[in-house]
Formats: structure tokens, C-alpha cells, sequence
């Protein structure tokens, strides 16, 4: 890993600094190759505040004007999980975990120059939807599956820090990190075994979560004249 970024810091000081950055084109579109994030709590989940890891799983698309780019993009996960509800020994849940957001907002770089630290912010809708059951104490069996489904739709912002470094004047590789603010309207149901009782509870909640890390790449187009 070290001589890997010794490598790629070595690069950027050899290539000439009159070439072309992301800036001297007009659209730029990219892929989040490699994420570690937080996702929001799921019913009355334990281990919420757990990071998870995810690949190739969010587009994006900016339009450059200078230092300033205006970015529009999304990201969906979906994942069979399994968790501890209520408390350790009180519950176990365990479904089809969906996560999609889409955002627009904009990046602000510091520096005209293939180094280029950047902050910026993000606007948009999430939407999180748990479906599965949930077991009483530690076993699984199907006689005492409650069936549970939670969903949560609302506004999330996000500031966001990064840094890019310009390897060719057609590609950027990046990392950046970003802290939501999601608020959402809750709603979540569950069935007792056989159908016998339905309940279906509503809530507004409020959640920060850390995108500790995202990495990957963007390609430039069309050059300015």
C-alpha cells in the first residue's frame, strides 16, 4: 500500500503542470468504485451505528465552470442482513435491506492544479425500506416469525470534503468523506404469526450519518475551446 501511493505521488509531481484539469471541460461523469458508510437504523436495531462497506454502487455526473462544479448523482444498495433488534438477546431481524438516494448540489475546489482539495454540499431525497422478519430471543424458527417491514422516505444534505488528483487530463481519481443529515418520515409494520394481529406504527426521525470514505473515478468531456 505504501509504495502504491508513493508511486501515484511521484506521478503527480512528474507530470508537467501546464496540462489540463478536470476544470478545462465541460461535463465530467464518474463512479464511486469503493465506499465505507453508515446506513439508517432499521427498526429498533442494535448495531446501527456499524460502518458498511460498498462497490460500484453510486453515478454521478458535474458540469465544470472553473473552480465551481455543480454535481447530480445517486447510489442504491440493497442487501440481505441479518441484525440484533431491540436489544442483544431480545430479537433477531433478518430481510431485504433497500437504500437509494439521489442528490444535487455542488464542489468548490481550492486549487487550480492537478492536487485538488475540494468541499462542497449535496441536496436531495433518500428513501430506506426493510422487509423480512423478526424472531423472539436468539433462534430462528419459522413458527415464531413476526412478519416486519419499515420504510423511511425523506430530505437528506450533505457537506462533503475531498481531494482530486488529476492524472491525465480525461481522468480524475478521487476520495472524498460526508456527513448526512437525513430526516424522514417513518413508517413500520408488523404482523403476528398466522395473521392473527397487524400493527402499523408512524414516526419523524432524525439521523446523522458518516460516509467515512468514498473512492473512484471520473472521465472528462468535452474541452473547452
Amino acid at each position: 500500500m505504501k509504495k502504491i501511493i508513493f508511486l501515484l505521488a511521484a506521478l503527480a509531481l512528474s507530470l508537467p503542470t501546464f496540462s489540463q484539469t478536470s476544470a478545462d471541460y465541460n461535463f465530467s461523469l464518474g463512479l464511486k468504485a469503493y465506499s465505507i458508510m453508515q446506513l439508517p437504523k432499521v427498526l429498533n436495531q442494535t448495531n446501527y451505528q456499524d460502518f458498511k462497506h460498498t462497490y460500484a454502487n453510486a453515478l454521478f455526473m458535474k458540469f465544470n465552470d472553473n473552480q465551481i462544479s455543480y454535481r447530480i448523482g445517486g447510489n442504491f444498495y440493497r442487501k440481505s442482513i441479518t441484525f440484533p433488534n431491540t436489544c442483544a438477546s431480545c430479537e433477531i431481524a433478518e430481510g431485504i435491506l433497500t437504500d437509494f438516494a439521489f442528490k444535487v448540489g455542488f464542489e468548490k475546489n481550492f486549487t487550480y492544479s492537478r492536487f485538488q482539495p475540494y468541499f462542497g454540499m449535496d441536496l436531495g431525497y433518500r428513501s430506506n425500506r426493510f422487509s423480512g422478519n423478526t424472531y423472539p430471543g436468539n433462534t430462528m424458527f419459522v413458527g415464531t416469525a413476526r412478519y416486519a417491514e419499515s420504510s423511511k422516505n425523506g430530505l437528506v444534505i450533505s457537506p462533503i470534503i475531498g481531494v482530486k488528483l488529476n492524472l491525465i487530463p480525461l481522468m480524475n481519481l478521487f476520495a472524498e468523506s460526508s456527513l448526512d443529515y437525513f430526516y424522514s418520515y417513518e413508517r413500520q409494520e408488523s404482523t403476528e404469526p398466522n395473521g392473527t394481529s397487524r400493527t402499523v406504527n408512524t414516526y419523524q426521525k432524525s439521523e446523522f450519518l458518516l460516509n467515512l470514505f468514498s473512492a473512484g473515478v471520473q472521465f472528462n468531456i468535452s474541452r473547452r475551446n
